[in-house]
């Protein structure tokens, strides 16, 4: 099977990208693949490296293929930020390491997954290895878009774009049934609500708390009835957001720390031992300071997703008031849709649309959590 199977609903990107590995003079040094959130932008960038280091670029079957697939080669390293943020001396690690001959390969492949999320130093870290690339080295970026927000206009000059695309239900409930072996019924529904992203559909089929939740959230907008309701939601999906960072984080944090406490030397009794200790202090700190921000980055995903699946309702409330033409989000919440549509006027259902956009770029800049989902939930009770 080959490697671009896993390539969802995106045949323009799949030709472009198999061309440029079969034909070494097709080939540039830096990427940049965009696309909305579930597009399978880093799904594609690990293909696309999987066939440049394969024999018969992407057969899914060699060595080369099945490493680079899972995450385990020596020749391709993949930055999936844990924090809020990928910081300049990680950056500079890496494109050190990537200027490396390859040591199997024909490339050293660095896939960067999010890119957007570069801070300005770590962009010109990146910047500076993109313009004087090493000659075997090969970037590859992934970003929502190339908007100067999401990517800085000097690296994207220097990137060949590829552009992908929301894959339409079908393929997505395909992938579920042949690949997850998920029962047809259940990959239909998954995929039908899922907005294209196939790690959602994946994660809704399997999942039965993500069905609970999401259930949950879509029930909150037609039972607001009062402030008190507001503040008593708020109050529960932040502290949702904050069990399932606790669930994620707990176990792993705890092995790390003991991971780092068995590197510094913990219970060694030579002459060494008091000087180990003093100097894993500042390697605790650091390793504290990395797991905060990844259960920060935890719980603002996990609330992400609450507010996407929120958003999705008032688009479906808005589609159903003005009688269009156009698929639900939400199809399986159809009765609930069209009873908002009756109640609310479409200025109303647009400006609680807006309300929920506006908490997620408030999380995006920091706002405390509680403030934010607040300050959402008190403009969807008034409308």
């Amino acid at each position: 099977m080959s490697v671009w199977s896993d390539v969802v609903g995106q045949p323009a990107a799949v030709e472009e990208l198999d061309h440029a590995a079969r034909n070494p003079s097709a080939m540039t040094h830096a990427w940049l693949f965009t696309g909305p959130p579930g597009s399978g932008r880093s799904v594609a960038a690990r293909a696309f490296a999987a066939a440049l280091e394969c024999p018969e670029s992407g057969c899914g079957e060699c060595q080369a293929c099945r490493t680079i697939m899972a995450g385990t080669n020596a020749d391709v390293r993949e930055v999936v930020p844990e924090g809020l943020s990928i910081s300049v001396a990680e950056m500079r690690a890496l494109v050190q390491l990537a200027a490396r001959r390859p040591s199997t390969g024909r490339y050293q492949i660095l896939i960067i997954t999010d890119a957007d999320r570069l801070t300005e130093g770590a962009s010109n870290a990146l910047l500076k290895a993109v313009e004087e690339p090493a000659p075997q080295t090969v970037f590859l970026l992934c970003a929502p878009s190339d908007h100067p927000e999401d990517v800085p206009v000097t690296i994207r000059s220097r990137c060949r774009l590829v552009p992908l695309r929301t894959p339409v239900p079908e393929a997505v409930a395909e992938v579920l049934v042949e690949r997850d072996g998920i029962d047809p019924e259940t990959a239909a529904w998954a995929a039908s609500v899922s907005g294209g992203h196939v790690g959602r559909a994946r994660r809704l089929a399997r999942d039965p708390e993500a069905r609970e939740r999401r259930e949950r959230i879509l029930g909150v907008p037609l039972k607001l009835r009062n402030l008190g309701d507001a503040f008593a939601f708020a109050d529960t999906l932040v502290r949702s957001a904050e069990a399932e960072a606790a669930d994620v984080s707990g176990t792993r944090d705890a092995a790390e720390r003991e991971e780092l406490s068995i590197a510094m030397g913990a219970g060694g009794t030579g002459k060494g031992a008091a000087a180990a200790a003093r100097g894993a202090k500042a390697a605790e700190r650091e390793l504290e300071r990395r797991q905060k921000s990844r259960a920060t980055r935890t719980q603002r995903d996990a609330l992400d997703r609450a507010l996407v699946d929120l958003a999705g309702f008032f688009r479906d409330v808005l589609v159903a008031g003005s009688s269009a033409q156009v698929a639900l989000g939400n199809p399986d919440r159809d009765a609930d849709v069209r009873l908002a549509a009756r109640e609310w006027t479409p200025e109303s259902t647009l400006r609680r649309l807006e309300a929920v956009l506006a908490c997620r770029d408030a999380l995006e800049l920091n706002v405390k959590p509680r403030i934010a989902v607040e300050a959402m939930m008190t403009s969807l009770h008034t409308g």
